[in-house]
């Protein structure tokens, strides 16, 4: 006795002789994620930077005595043009390193709340990849250049490029990237992800440096559909600082417990052979893929070639929706954030041209710049015209017509080597209905379905507005059918 009371008193004078806490499942999991993070990302660039407390947040978590959330535990990356307390959000630019604003986009409150680590922050194509129309994908002045971890010589899409080669190098199992067109879908499927894109207005931009309030979304960009599913729920939801989010509730549901594997059975679903045929060995990749559907009770209807004629539509909405949201945000950024407009931008990097402007330049600010604003007539008719023909005369349509759930095709094909000299060579097709769903503000969900000689491929998922447990749980059941992939 006399021995264990003297051993407490010292341990009571000398508190440095107590043991440290053994470390909680949050604390290990973050800790073993920053680990491959160090191990793996000088090759890759996909991680502009760690959360400073990530670990003393784990550490909370563990000490929770709490419900612990559906997400507890879990690292998770977000894309550095959405906004998190710790840290500063810079789109890639350097125009942005000063504005660390101390708030918390409300995806990433939901994120804390489902009890999600925030590890840190993903690299990007700067700006979203709305800068140039040469852009190469992956590349930013604050990030450098993001790499394929399947073939470090071809290119990881974007713009959530970084999200995407972090979780498919296995840094994290869930990141969140943002889309406009493409900007989540390309890079997964490239990467061999899973990538959600909701439906426009299902998560709040708030807080997200945007580009276009008509497409703009965040998404889940993650190792499973079960966990874009679980991410999805955590993130969707109406928010009283993005009008576009008034519906979310409505509409909002659990994801994961929708999730079954037998949900392809009886469903008609429309192939989308139209937009096919740039790539012999992903079509191959494809048509085994559509077996698989097959084998598991979905109906698979060939359909006919769409007609949608968007013109030049979606780039008068992108510019004129660029420049006005651009000052709007800009405008709640901090004092030592210099730029409060597009032209404000502009002029920077034509002040840091060495930095900033090394392998393209910035053609589309500079169109966007000459738009005329949010009440300019051709900008409304773009616009109106646009989303009908996109949505209720194209998807919707399609989906009326041959009585089907849902579109599916191959995502894209595999990954394009890296041209830091000319550039993205355009969308590594086929990809197009992906673009309509981008404009209607549709989701699209894509899953890995194979490789091409090493090189992965996904097969996507399109939906109506609203559809993003039924898409979730057709590829859930296409995942688990298909089963593991190597």
């Amino acid at each position: 006795m006399r021995v264990r009371g003297a051993l407490l008193s010292a341990l009571l004078i000398f508190p440095a002789l107590a043991a440290a806490p053994p470390p909680g499942p949050a604390e290990k999991a973050t800790l073993a994620a920053i680990a491959r993070v160090k191990a793996k990302n000088a090759a890759l660039h996909a991680v502009i930077a760690l959360n400073p407390n990530a670990v003393a947040e784990a550490r909370a978590l563990d000490r929770q005595r709490m419900a612990r959330g559906p997400l507890f535990g879990r690292p998770i990356l977000i894309k550095d043009n959405i906004e998190t307390r710790d840290q500063p959000t810079t789109a890639g630019s350097l125009a942005l390193t000063a504005n660390d604003t101390k708030r918390d986009a409300p995806l990433v409150a939901g994120l804390r709340a489902a009890g999600a680590v925030i590890l840190g922050k993903t690299n990007l194509s700067e700006w979203a990849n709305i800068r140039s129309t040469r852009s190469v994908s992956g590349w930013s002045a604050v990030g450098g250049l993001t790499r394929n971890p399947h073939d470090p010589s071809r290119t990881a899409c974007g713009s959530s490029s970084g999200s995407g080669a972090a979780v498919a190098s296995g840094m994290v199992d869930l990141a969140i990237g943002t889309e406009t067109d493409g900007s989540v879908t390309c890079p997964a499927a490239i990467n061999g992800i899973v990538g959600l894109k909701p439906t426009v207005g299902l998560v709040s931009r708030a807080h997200v440096v945007p580009i276009s309030h008509s497409q703009d979304t965040p998404g889940p960009m993650t190792r499973t559909v079960r966990d874009a599913a679980l991410v999805l729920g955590a993130i969707a939801g109406s928010d009283p600082g993005d009008p576009g989010t008034v519906y979310a509730d409505r509409h909002h549901a659990d994801y994961a417990a929708a999730l079954r594997p037998d949900a392809l059975k009886g469903v008609r679903l429309g192939v989308m052979r139209f937009d096919m045929g740039k790539s012999p060995k992903t079509d191959a990749v494809f048509e085994a893929a559509l077996d698989v559907l097959r084998k598991a009770g979905a109906e698979l209807v060939d359909i006919a070639k769409a007609d949608i004629d968007l013109g030049n539509d979606e780039r008068v909405i992108l510019d004129t929706e660029l420049k006005a949201d651009m000052a709007a945000y800009l405008a709640t950024t901090p004092p030592a954030v210099k730029a409060r407009t597009l032209a404000d931008l502009i002029a920077f990097n034509d002040a840091h041209a060495a930095q900033e402007m090394p392998l393209f330049g910035q053609e589309s600010f500079l169109r966007a710049e000459k738009s005329k604003g949010l009440d300019d007539p051709d900008y409304l008719a773009a616009r109106d015209r646009a989303k009908r023909r996109a949505g209720p005369e194209g998807i919707d349509r399609l989906l009326r017509d041959n009585r089907i759930v849902a579109l599916i095709g191959a995502s894209r094909n595999p990954a394009a080597p890296i041209d830091i000299i000319n550039g993205d060579h355009g969308a590594p097709g086929p990809g197009m209905m992906g673009s309509v769903a981008a404009v209607a503000g549709y989701p699209h969900l894509t899953v890995p379905m194979g490789k091409v000689q090493g090189m992965p491929v996904g097969i996507s998922f399109i939906g109506t507005a609203w559809d993003e447990a039924r898409l979730l749980a057709l590829g859930y059941a296409y995942e688990q059918a298909r089963g593991t992939l190597h």
